[in-house]
């Protein structure tokens, strides 16, 4: 297991974020045809390398296949019989930067996890919601907006567990095991986005807990087409991101 300050692991996480972004790749290779330009044929056998990257992760059905990799771990254990004590949410929900500029709540893709949390609570089968986020430097923590957010749709304050420190996954559960301790007699329910949900699930474990799952948010289209979109892109470079951080986790020993 590999020790790593969490600040530490918080600033690489960020770079692998770019590390395994296609269009990081593609720049690269740009970058490196302009460098080798007066060797005309490397230079241009980069450059169509670089314009084959952008097309294969920017077509639908790849990415939808990446896609479907990241959400084929992610089998949902939810019983509907069960009244369930705490519906856990992570964080990376909140769109922060159409935050700031509308000064009102966005919400990205992820925020079907809170749209079913809240379901869950609303129809009797969770008591409790739980959730679990930080904030960028400046702004309010995300559990707190989502929180309020939460009251304002009807859900009673002391039904909403506040978790405002984390920053990523680890950090979710690491942090939640702290205010709600791991207890067997308690039944819980992690709600998650397909993708992130089987990382989020084993560094839960890792830290006691042995909820049930609830993935939401799927995305991995069986079909998509071949014609290049830039939302494919964005959806390529998240799965692939995803699916490096499983593999960080698993050597940090994030994971159970």
């Amino acid at each position: 297991m590999l020790r790593v300050r969490p600040a530490v692991f918080y600033a690489l996480s960020k770079t692998l974020d770019l590390a395994f972004s296609p269009l990081s790749w593609a720049l690269v290779l740009l970058l490196v045809a302009f460098l080798c330009r007066r060797r005309s044929r490397c230079a241009w056998t980069l450059v169509l390398v670089a314009a084959g990257v952008l097309d294969a992760f920017s077509t639908p059905r790849i990415a939808g296949a990446i896609e479907r990799a990241t959400e084929a771990g992610a089998r949902s254990t939810y019983r509907p019989e069960v009244v369930y004590d705490a519906a856990i949410v992570p964080g990376g929900i909140i769109d922060w930067d159409a935050n700031r500029r509308s000064g009102e709540l966005e919400l990205m893709e992820e925020g079907d996890r809170l749209v079913r949390a809240f379901e869950l609570w609303r129809t009797g089968h969770a008591r409790s919601i739980v959730l679990t986020g930080g904030s960028d430097p400046g702004s309010p923590p995300e559990a707190e907006q989502l929180r309020d957010a939460l009251v304002r749709w009807g859900v009673p304050p002391d039904a909403i567990l506040v978790e405002a420190r984390s920053r990523n996954t680890r950090q979710n559960a690491v942090e939640t095991a702290r205010i709600l301790p791991p207890d067997p007699s308690r039944r819980v329910l992690l709600v998650t986005s397909a993708w992130h949900a089987p990382r989020a699930l084993g560094c839960f474990r890792r830290v006691g807990f042995e909820p049930d799952l609830l993935p939401v948010d799927h995305r991995g289209e069986e079909d998509g087409g071949w014609q290049p979109r830039a939302r494919a892109l964005a959806q390529s470079s998240i799965a692939l991101r995803e699916l490096a951080g499983r593999a960080v986790y698993w050597a940090m020993g994030y994971t159970r």
